[in-house]
């Protein structure tokens, strides 16, 4: 099994970040930086996405030699993520996990809850897509018309994603640009890991397994977050056994970027207890 990317920084105690549909790990920024002056941070690329490209060689991208997944990696569901990860680091971790990370980050601390010490949800939810009982999702043929659009035009269709993510948030303009130069910086995602990932939103429904994630939580929600709804992060904090809420006034999806002082005072009181 070849090993995703993964960008460290900082010692002490291992802190890994997991980036959501369609991103990468340089995505987080200069959260990441910051973060490392306290832990040792962990930074994946998920398959066929940043340097965890998809391809049956090596490549050299920056100086940096970068390790290709094979295509049977990512045509999988989530547990073959979560595993893939599991077998990549072998000691107990925090983990943060914003938006599909998020997700990824829940089915883990089930599958494998002996490697998952703490968990920090972001801008995430235990089921992506609307069903019955369940208000606080996209509408599933939304999320059907998002995928054909991905196959016809898929550069275009991250474009309308990105600006998805930023919808009603503080400094909206700015921090659209922002994303957009960051997405591109370690190339464009493999077509068929952002189809991958789109069934797993499509298909994902942890709701009925959130009793049994026992590690102290931190649900982190942007108020304005149009993706994940504030009502979604309510349902997770409430469900999970120890668990709390922090919502981030005037943020959308991406709070650590728009909102990074006022995220970093949360997760650093939360990650220090």
């Amino acid at each position: 099994m070849t090993a995703m990317y993964v960008d460290s920084y900082g010692s002490g105690a291992p802190l890994l970040l997991i980036h959501g549909w369609g991103m990468h790990g340089g995505m987080w920024g200069g959260v990441a930086e910051r973060l490392a002056e306290h832990f040792r941070v962990l930074v994946v690329d998920l398959p066929g996405h940043g340097y965890s490209a998809v391809s049956s060689e090596w490549r050299v991208v920056s100086g940096k030699q970068i390790p290709h997944l094979p295509l049977t990696t990512y045509h999988s569901p989530l547990d073959n993520i979560v595993d893939q990860l599991s077998a990549q680091f072998d000691e107990p971790l925090s983990v943060c996990g914003w938006s599909l990370g998020g997700q990824i980050a829940l089915r883990w601390a089930l599958r494998h809850p002996q490697q998952i010490s703490r968990l920090t949800l972001v801008a995430s939810t235990p089921c992506f897509v609307r069903r019955p009982g369940w208000e606080y999702g996209m509408a599933q043929k939304t999320l059907a018309e998002f995928a054909a659009a991905l196959r016809q035009d898929y550069a275009l269709t991250l474009r309308r994603f990105l600006a998805l993510q930023v919808r009603g948030s503080e400094r909206e303009r700015e921090l659209l640009a922002a994303l957009r130069g960051a997405l591109m910086s370690r190339g464009e995602p493999d077509l068929g890991a952002l189809q991958a990932g789109l069934e797993i939103l499509r298909d994902c429904d942890l709701r009925g397994e959130l009793p049994g994630i026992r590690q102290p939580a931190l649900v982190v929600c942007g108020e304005r977050d149009t993706l994940t709804p504030p009502q979604a992060a309510h349902y997770l904090a409430a469900q999970l056994p120890d668990a709390r809420l922090a919502m981030i006034e005037g943020a959308a999806h991406a709070p650590f970027l728009s909102h990074p002082d006022e995220f970093m005072k949360h997760l650093m009181s939360f990650l220090h207890e």
